[in-house]
C-alpha cells in the first residue's frame, strides 16, 4: 500500500499552494517526477489543468493513481520510467514538480543525468519544484540512504541559470511515527538558457 510508504504523504499542501501562487494557465504543462502513487496528479486535474505527465520508476504506483483516477486517467500521460535514464522531449513543461526523488540519488553521474533531463525538458523561464529531505532529517527515509540538503546546497546543484525563488521546511511524521523534515524550494529558469543550457 502506498499510504505505508515513509515519504507518502495524502496531499501536497504546500506543493498545491506554489502550483495556484504561479497561476500557470491551464494549458501549462506540468510533470510530476515520481508521482506514482502521489494525489498531486488527481489535484491538478480538479483544477483543470489539461496537460499532465507523471514519470515513475515503479509502474505499480502509476497502476495505483490511474485505478483511483478511473476514466480521469485518460486525462494523464504516464511514464514508467527512470527519470535518470528516460529522454524526456525538449522544452516540454512549463513546471517541473519533485517530491522525493532528488534526494535518493546518491550518485554523482545519476544527480547529473537527472540534471541534464531537467535541463532539457523544462522550457526557459519554467518553475521547478523540488522538495528534499533537509540537512536535519534522518540520513534514511524507508530503510534507504538519501542525500540531505540545504537552499544553498540544491541551488549549486542547479546551477547558476536557476534561481531560488521561495523556500519553506515541512515536518512529514511517517506512518511508522517517524519525523523528516523536508525542505521545498521554487526555482525558476532563467528565460536566457535553452534546453541544455540549465
Amino acid at each position: 500500500m502506498a499510504e505505508k510508504l515513509g515519504w507518502y504523504k495524502p496531499r501536497l499542501d504546500i506543493s498545491l499552494a506554489w502550483i495556484k501562487d504561479l497561476e500557470p494557465p491551464r494549458d501549462a504543462s506540468i510533470i510530476d517526477v515520481g508521482g506514482g502513487a502521489s494525489t498531486l496528479v488527481d489535484d491538478l486535474i480538479d483544477e483543470g489543468f489539461e496537460y499532465v505527465t507523471v514519470i515513475d520508476i515503479a509502474g505499480s504506483a502509476l497502476d495505483i493513481s490511474r485505478k483511483r483516477l478511473g476514466r480521469q486517467k485518460d486525462l494523464v500521460m504516464w511514464l514508467a520510467a527512470d527519470v535518470t535514464q528516460y529522454a524526456l522531449p525538449p522544452a516540454r513543461f512549463d513546471l517541473w514538480h519533485d517530491r522525493a526523488v532528488f534526494h535518493f540519488l546518491l550518485d554523482g553521474q545519476e544527480r547529473e543525468a537527472y540534471l541534464r533531463n531537467l535541463d532539457n525538458a523544462l522550457k526557459p523561464g519554467g518553475h521547478a519544484i523540488i522538495a528534499t529531505f533537509a540537512s536535519e532529517a534522518p540520513p534514511k527515509c524507508s530503510g534507504l540512504p538519501v542525500r540531505r540538503y540545504g537552499p544553498a546546497e540544491l541551488s549549486a546543484e542547479l546551477g547558476e541559470e536557476y534561481e531560488l525563488l521561495r523556500e519553506t521546511k515541512e515536518l512529514h511524521v511517517t506512518p511508522a511515527g517517524v519525523e523528516q523534515t523536508y525542505l521545498y524550494c521554487l526555482f525558476r529558469k532563467s528565460e536566457a538558457a535553452g534546453p541544455g543550457d540549465g
